[in-house]
């Protein structure tokens, strides 16, 4: 399906603009009519217009799952259920975009099946769940148990970035008083040095130095990290090799390397679980995994499990032999093997670290406070030492030669 920008007028005559997925010109006509629009004008929507209209939010997606279980189990049959929901939404493209399942459905297709068309809002593991409910005639507790992981992810989403905005807005204004001090302060009172003593200090000549790169290199100072940062972030876009060497060195930074581990060995565990107990197989809930644990090496760990056991080892020994699981998780695998009970194993995996996630952000807060005022005062501090010491030199001199 592309994305039409129309132009349509209501009974009316009221005119109305918007974007709508078709398949062509005809069945964008076709919609509109079920819609009560009849259209005027149309075009293919550039890619820019697409992205911001099909934008929905965590939480709309949370309340999409939460009022369609309602109505399902209420007794609402599915095109009903997906019509009040339709004229409910505020979001215009989200809106468009339940229309489109309503137009699928009444063409024959499954309600997985139509989501399908629309991966930029229910992806892999969100398709293959409902289609797994729709099978096993549990599409309510999937609904619900969507509901509850999408929960959960808009959690750990808004712990990581409170982890990261303190230390944020720390480093730049670390960096802001290092360039104030070094391109006016520093620099206005080099004459004023060198007249009070012929001999600087070695600290204040290396001051003096680094003071004179900042002022007159400074554009590169600031340029260069915003360059490396952006050509970084376009090779591990276009490079398989650089994305792979960026997510092996995001697993391996201290205190942070630990924490993202441990939040995607919790979304592997969490959807695992969600998978296999909708009656997905193993190999089936692994290959979706792949592409939801959102790190190279993993995914590459994941693959490599799911072929040992297509050649017929087992879980725990697939998972074993790729070094890249904890003991925890090989523990809990090899009790699910033996017992049957591999979802509920992996859901206390995902427990346990869904728990320590929190802990060590939290922990990880509460030192960040001191320890990046203890680097702001050190470096402030040695650059008033350099500042001050020519002066307590010369006030040394001429104590010595007052006596």
């Amino acid at each position: 399906m592309a994305l039409f920008a129309y132009r349509a007028v209501d009974a009316e005559g009221n005119l109305s603009s918007g974007n709508l997925d078709a398949v062509n010109s005809v069945d964008l006509e076709l919609r509109l009519k079920r819609l009560g629009l009849d259209l005027v004008t149309f075009e293919a929507a550039r890619k820019s217009v697409a992205a911001r209209t099909r934008r929905v939010s965590r939480e709309e997606l949370i309340t999409f799952c939460f009022h369609l279980s309602q109505l399902l189990r209420a007794g609402v049959n599915i095109l009903e259920a997906l019509t009040d929901l339709r004229d409910s939404l505020e979001n215009a493209g989200f809106k468009q975009v339940v229309a489109s399942l309503i137009e699928d459905i009444e063409g024959g297709q499954k309600l997985s099946e139509a989501m399908a068309h629309h991966p930029y809002i229910f992806d892999g593991v969100f398709v293959s769940l409902v289609s797994a409910g729709e099978k096993s005639g549990n599409l309510t507790e999937v609904l619900d148990e969507l509901s509850e992981n999408i929960k959960w992810q808009d959690e750990m989403s808004s712990q990581a970035k409170k982890a990261l905005v303190y230390p944020a807005i720390v480093f730049v204004v670390v960096i802001a008083v290092i360039f104030v001090l070094m391109t006016f302060l520093v620099p206005q009172l080099a004459s004023a040095f060198k007249t009070l003593s012929p001999k600087l200090p070695k600290e204040t000549e290396a001051l003096l130095f680094i003071s004179s790169v900042f002022v007159r290199w400074w554009y590169l100072l600031l340029g260069i990290p915003f360059v490396a940062a952006a050509a970084v972030w376009i090779m591990s876009r276009t490079d398989d090799r650089t994305r792979r060497r960026i997510d092996l060195v995001a697993l391996k930074i201290p205190v942070l390397g630990p924490i993202r581990q441990k939040i995607i060995l919790a979304r592997f565990s969490t959807f695992f679980a969600m998978l296999y107990r909708s009656g997905i197989s193993v190999l089936e809930c692994i290959s979706i995994c792949e592409k939801i644990v959102g790190n190279r090496v993993m995914e590459e760990g994941l693959q490599r499990v799911g072929r040992g056991i297509s050649e017929g080892q087992g879980i725990t020994q697939a998972f074993t032999a790729t070094k890249l699981f904890p003991p925890l998780v090989i523990r809990m695998l090899r009790v699910g093997e033996s017992t049957g009970g591999l979802d509920s194993a992996l859901l206390n995996v995902s427990y346990f670290y869904n728990r320590q996630v929190r802990e060590s952000i939290a922990r990880m807060q509460q030192l960040l406070g001191p320890a990046t005022t203890v680097v702001l005062g050190v470096l402030i501090g040695g650059i008033l030492y350099a500042v001050f010491l020519p002066i307590y030199d010369v006030i040394g001199n001429i104590g010595k030669t007052m006596r």
